[in-house]
């Protein structure tokens, strides 16, 4: 379920533009408003925000329904029109009669034929009741708005309009929604709102030679096509035949997630504008009908439960190939090594629609691009996934193969030839960073590539993996994002180039193994690794691997977590309200960490037994505040690779004072700290 308000009628655009003609509703025929109470506005109002208008006729930053949004399209640019009852620029002058023939027939005041850009094949279902009422609506309830409509600039023979007559002749049944005896009143309201004002076929069924739908309904020898799936825009809409369970369509629809998916892309939009704001047992209604359509031929039919996976139990080649890695490195810290994601928060890709399907379009589009979830009165806080264009196509197509590949999905193999296609077509931005992201999968090609990653998992999974060493929940890499190699997220990057060398706090010459042990104990509160042991060997392996050519005088872009101005003075009430709107969602409300159904740790406890101790950087305010103020919140905006950082320098710092001197675990050997250098004016102790 891709579409989107915009998304949809844009399509539609295209679809009809391909056909031939040219505008929206904008007459000038005089004609008496309409006239109503109340409650019959109201209604039209509902009947809007089900037929979505507002997404084709509000421009960006525009007045509601003044028209304006430009449709562009490969035939030329349609503008949106005015639909608010301004007399001279809207539609003030249209007659009921004369509105009911435009949303069924596609005939506008004057005579013109409209596009079926407009979606009036669908709203020719619409009863006589609703189309009165929405009429009303528009005459009573907007504002208008005086706002001249621009001209279309279609390429010729597009900007004929003849040709939509014998298009409508051919294709145009204007006959209104009938009930199926057969079926009961739930049933039938569903396929209402479905075939007619949700006009969901626009972009769910697959088009003909001439671009029109092969299907307005379920019914007869072509109902095996109606929402049966299409690929518009470069997303797929995906199939909706035999969709989830009633409970959990009734959910997206309403709150733009369940246990399957998140909506993003141009479903975002419907669903913000839209589905979210309609009845409960409206929803229902609709999940019902979707659900009781056979299963599409092209598409595999969506699960009713969630891909379970067996605690423990990852995909067989998660750490032996080059998309698992790839997977692990760029996508796991969100979607999880398991696939399951984070409820709330990071949709599963395990059983997800978008990337089990034949076609894999919107995936494709999402990664390149990245998107953004709905913000819904269910779920107003947004998350965002950042693109990953600056990964080349080789790249993408092994970690999309991976994904497709794993946790049951049953997906297709994703060619590198692919990738290139979308590219071309969408453009995406890079950014500009100077630091160099070490590839995981790279690994692979070297002799040690055994011990590499297992230093690798080392620090991906300390607790799990060293369970005698770490005193907490929490892993090398809830501070070395991403296994360190994320930008100011303490990365690995050449860092074993400067080792041997003077530590401060220690005030002697230390070891990478000596430095290793230190975040043993104190972020990790735990115990030391024999530095003579396999495993510490395999993490300095790992390190020296991303030494890459850096010598010991040598600056490596990004490194450490970067500065914050300690002339700053923190506020921690400041930073306790910072904490509950943009931490909590991970950490949790009491700073606990977020944990499975079987106790382990998805993001990591900031205070408490559980925490780093008081000898840890991060307990020191201006160092918690760097890294805060570049790393966290994740998933905040379209920063690669996770999406990282967005608050200012002064929130970094009131949220990092007011988590950092929360309660935790004290550091035995804090006398020794500091021995011979001074003592930095944020520690604890």
């Amino acid at each position: 379920m891709r579409s989107s308000a915009r998304g949809r009628h844009v399509r539609r655009s295209i679809a009809g533009l391909v056909l031939m003609g040219a505008a929206f509703l904008a007459s000038t025929v005089s004609v008496q408003a309409a006239t109503g109470d109340a409650q019959t506005v109201e209604r039209g109002r509902y009947l809007a925000q089900a037929g979505d208008c507002v997404a084709c006729h509000t421009a960006e930053k525009g007045a509601a329904m003044a028209g304006g949004r430009a449709l562009d399209t490969p035939f030329g640019k349609l503008y949106s029109t005015n639909i608010t009852p301004d007399r001279e620029t809207g539609i003030g002058k249209y007659s009921f009669e004369q509105f009911d023939r435009a949303m069924r027939k596609g005939v506008a005041a004057d005579g013109h034929n409209l596009y079926p850009a407009m979606p009036y094949p669908s709203y020719a279902k619409m009863t006589a009741e609703d189309m009165r009422a929405l009429y009303t609506y528009l005459m009573q309830g907007l504002v208008p708005v005086k706002q001249t409509n621009r001209a279309s600039e279609m390429h010729w023979p597009f900007s004929m309009r003849w040709g939509l007559s014998l298009w409508n002749w051919a294709f145009l049944d204007a006959t209104p929604f009938k009930p199926d005896p057969q079926k009961d009143a739930v049933w039938n309201r569903g396929a209402y709102l479905v075939q007619g004002l949700g006009h969901c076929g626009a972009c769910h069924t697959p088009r003909g030679l001439v671009f029109q739908e092969k299907a307005m309904g379920d019914a007869g020898p072509s109902g095996r096509h109606f929402l049966a799936g299409e690929t518009v825009e470069h997303w797929r809409a995906l199939s909706l035949r035999g969709l989830w369970t009633v409970e959990d369509t009734t959910l997206f629809l309403k709150t733009g997630q369940n246990r399957f998916a998140t909506a993003s892309g141009n479903m975002a939009d419907v669903i913000l504008h839209s589905t979210q704001h309609l009845k409960d047992e409206d929803l229902s209604a609709i999940a019902t009908y979707l659900k009781a359509l056979p299963p599409g031929e092209h598409e595999l039919p969506a699960p009713g439960v969630p891909r379970q996976v067996v605690a423990g139990s990852l995909p067989e080649k998660l750490f032996s190939s080059r998309g698992g890695l790839g997977y692990v490195q760029f996508c796991g810290d969100c979607h999880r090594q398991d696939g399951g994601g984070v409820p709330k928060v990071f949709p599963p890709l395990a059983g997800n629609p978008a990337v089990m399907a034949k076609e894999p379009a919107t995936l494709l589009h999402i990664v390149l691009t990245g998107g953004q979830t709905v913000p819904t009165a269910a779920h107003p806080r947004i998350f965002a996934m950042p693109g990953f264009a600056r990964l080349n196509d080789r790249e993408l197509a092994e970690i999309m193969t991976f994904v497709r590949a794993s946790w049951g999905n049953g997906g297709a193999e994703v060619s590198a030839a692919q990738v290139n296609k979308m590219r071309a077509a969408l453009d995406p931005k890079i950014d500009t960073s100077t630091f160099e992201t070490p590839r995981l999968a790279d690994m692979l090609a070297s002799a040690n590539a055994q011990q590499l990653v297992r230093g690798m998992r080392l620090h991906l999974e300390t607790k799990d993996l060293l369970p005698q060493n770490v005193g907490n929940a929490l892993n090398c890499t809830s501070c070395h994002l991403n296994a360190g190699t994320v930008a100011d997220g303490s990365p690995f990057v050449g860092v074993s180039a400067f080792f041997p060398s003077y530590a401060p706090r220690a005030g002697r010459v230390i070891t990478l193994e000596d430095r290793i042990n230190g975040c043993f104990r104190r972020s990790m509160n735990g115990k030391p690794l024999p530095p003579e042991s396999p495993d510490m060997k395999a993490m300095v392996a790992y390190f020296d691997w991303m030494k890459r050519e850096t010598k010991p005088d040598g600056k490596v872009p990004g490194r450490g977590v970067g500065k914050i101005d300690r002339k700053l003075q923190p506020n921690p009430e400041n930073g306790k309200r910072i904490y509950a709107d943009q931490c909590a969602v991970c950490h949790g409300k009491d700073g606990e960490g977020l944990q499975k159904a079987d106790g382990r740790y998805v993001y990591p406890p900031l205070w408490g037994d559980a925490s780093f101790n008081i000898g840890a950087g991060m307990a020191r305010t201006y160092t918690a505040a760097a890294f805060v103020k570049r790393n966290m919140p994740i998933g905040f905006h379209g920063k690669f690779p996770l999406g990282q950082g967005g608050l200012s320098d002064q929130e970094a710092v009131d949220v990092a004072e007011y988590f950092s001197h929360q309660p935790r675990p004290d550091f035995p050997d804090k006398v020794k700290d500091w021995p011979k250098d001074k003592k930095p004016a944020d520690a604890r102790y």
